[in-house]
């Protein structure tokens, strides 16, 4: 597993509340929600090369989530 650096992150109250909801709905943490929002935002901007270790991450949160579309 990569290491990771810890920080600070300061939120209002209210964006705080629905990035914890948001989580909370899709079975993460709101560490690993942010952690995800941040990597989908880098990878779409073409900030972040796609390695085959953050897709098959991805592949196993995609396979971890339920399926929603019922």
């Amino acid at each position: 597993m990569a290491l990771k650096k810890s920080f600070v992150l300061r939120l209002d109250p209210d964006k705080l509340k629905a990035l914890e909801k948001w989580a909370a709905d899709e079975f993460r943490s709101t560490n690993g929600q942010l952690e995800w929002i941040i990597t989908k935002a880098l990878k779409e901007s073409g900030r972040l090369k796609k390695t085959s270790a953050l897709n098959d991450e991805e592949e196993n949160e995609e396979s971890n989530k339920p399926d929603t579309d019922n």
